[in-house]
């Protein structure tokens, strides 16, 4: 309408919520899409995630789409290179390439109430759209802590996922900061390369054992051949940890099993009794996510790895400070620090009916509509939204949900004809955020005594979801109309529109282009 490209829907993001919105919008017959990409690949967070030892700690047959299965994983819990491989072969296998826009990075989203659109403003140009699906994901933007000297320091420094492949760590004095689940695969693999690791821990986590192992040939044939096989592997994989649900969100007083086993796995390899007390979390497991590793233990056993039970405060020079004191002499900072998962920067780019950006609408904690859709945003949803993460299973059950929710609110834009949008209703978000928040009380997260990523800066639980698979697949189904207002323009501009259009001529000056829209209550 004003020369700028207008597209149905604009997809943010292609990692793996991105490329599955991607195929689900072909699938549902949609072509008049586009997906927006700031980097210069596809990939998401297996893209920029690409450290020494970096893998999935979900088993490859659960962490891929039902629609995309492969049977030809190499590994039971294959590495980054193989799942940054599987998502290219997705993007071309169902033809997402055409509608892929690299180097196009969302600088701001605002609503338009006129148009009912969004106009999207990116660096390769601004372009609009009748809906949004913000695909960007919770582990995109890395967190780097404020660390008094750290500008200073004359050594090499890098988050984790932004793995400076150019800087041989080989011979170096090496400080990693941080022990989730990055730090656990990291140390493994650098530390027979370097001369000394320091590892700085301000929480250590509980590590069972990952059972990894390469998929044999047979295997793998078999699975190609019957098809049965793999979708059986799958499903047992699935039903396994749906099981383990309850012990997470409802009696987590029963993980105690799993936290001697947890126990058992430090003492095969930590003998040195000191050591093994400051490995040794003191908040109940499951409360934090639950790592897996077979090998970071024996790293820090080896004689050129110190762990440093406290965390880092200060850097002077090239001496690194720890809270207790600990002085440390290297040559190279590894963040392993996490990201910005309860404060999205993408929030900051978001601006609603009202004015007022999505940071500002969350500042008190994030919230959404089923995981999908906050008050004041028409038409604007989000894949891996509030509180639809997991600590058990695999996102891409939750995003294959979201997908499906994704899917019945353009067949429900569709039903009610015109140019209309769908507003979530504050009352219903509301209501949606107190059934989870009330059901949050009695899970590992908040009980479990410990604080996490999970948690915002107010201590509520924003992230997780606290129930199975199954169930948040059934409460996003389908849209519930009763929980949206439709919006529309009024009839005299869409005529005015309509007249103009079929002129070929500017539109009158009355009545106003500014005519505000419309909200009719209920469905319609």
């Amino acid at each position: 309408m004003d020369g700028r490209e207008h597209v149905r829907v604009a997809v943010i993001g292609s990692g793996f919520g991105g490329l599955g919105a991607a195929v689900r919008l072909r699938r549902e017959g949609i072509t008049d899409f586009v997906v927006l990409e700031r980097a210069d690949s596809v990939g998401g967070t297996w893209r920029d995630n690409s450290y020494p030892g970096c893998a999935c700690d979900v088993p490859s047959h659960l962490y891929s789409f039902s629609f995309a299965p492969n049977p030809d994983w190499p590994r039971t819990f294959s590495g980054q290179p193989a799942i940054r491989a599987y998502l290219e072969h997705v993007a071309d296998t169902f033809g997402l390439r055409p509608h892929i826009r690299l180097n196009s990075e969302v600088r701001m989203m605002r609503w338009d109430a006129d148009g009912l659109r969004w106009e999207v403003e990116t660096s390769a140009g601004d372009l609009t759209a009748d809906v949004v699906v913000s695909a960007t994901g919770p582990l995109s933007d890395p967190k780097m802590p404020e660390i008094p000297g750290l500008a200073e320091f004359p050594g090499k420094v890098f988050h984790s996922a932004r793995w400076d492949h150019d800087y041989d760590l080989r011979g170096k004095r090496v400080a990693m900061v941080g022990t989730g689940a990055s730090a656990i695969q990291i140390v493994p693999a650098i530390a027979p390369d370097v001369e000394r690791l320091t590892l700085f821990q301000r929480t250590p986590p509980w590590v069972m054992p990952r059972t990894d192992r390469a998929i044999s040939t047979a295997e793998r044939w078999l699975h190609r051949q019957l098809p049965f096989t793999r979708a059986a592997r799958r499903g047992l994989l699935w039903g396994i940890r749906e099981l383990q649900v309850s012990a997470f969100t409802k009696r987590p007083n029963q993980l105690g099993l799993i936290e001697s086993l947890a126990k058992a796995n430090m003492a095969r390899s930590i003998k040195d009794p000191e050591l093994r007390a400051k490995l040794t979390p003191s908040y109940r497991i499951g409360c934090k996510r639950i790592l897996l590793s077979s090998d970071y233990y024996p790293a820090l056993a080896r004689p050129n790895v110190d762990l440093v039970a406290s965390g880092l405060t200060e850097i002077r020079g090239s001496t690194l400070v720890a809270a207790d004191g600990t002085e440390t002499e290297v040559d190279a900072i590894v963040f392993g620090t996490g990201f910005h998962v309860t404060d999205m920067p993408i929030a900051d780019r978001v601006v609603g009916a009202g004015g007022e950006t999505l940071a500002d609408a969350w500042k008190d904690g994030m919230h959404a509509l089923r995981g999908a859709t906050a008050a004041g945003f028409p038409n604007w949803m989000t894949i891996i939204g509030p509180n639809t993460g997991l600590g058990n299973s695999s996102m891409i059950l939750m995003i294959e949900s979201q997908l499906n929710y994704m899917a019945d609110y353009l067949r429900q834009l569709d039903v009610l004809g015109g140019r209309a949008a769908l507003a979530a209703r504050p009352s219903a978000v509301g209501a949606w955020n107190r059934h989870v928040q009330e059901r949050m009380k009695r899970t590992v997260w908040n009980t479990g005594g410990c604080t996490s990523w999970y948690l915002d800066a107010n201590g509520r639980n924003t992230t997780v979801w606290p129930g199975t698979t199954g169930e948040f697949r059934r409460e996003t189904r389908s849209v519930d109309l009763a929980e949206y207002e439709v919006v529309r323009v009024r009839h005299r501009e869409r005529e005015r529109e309509r007249v103009a259009a079929e002129a070929a001529v500017p539109a009158p000056a009355a009545p106003p282009a500014t005519a505000p829209a419309t909200v009719e209550e209920g469905a319609a």
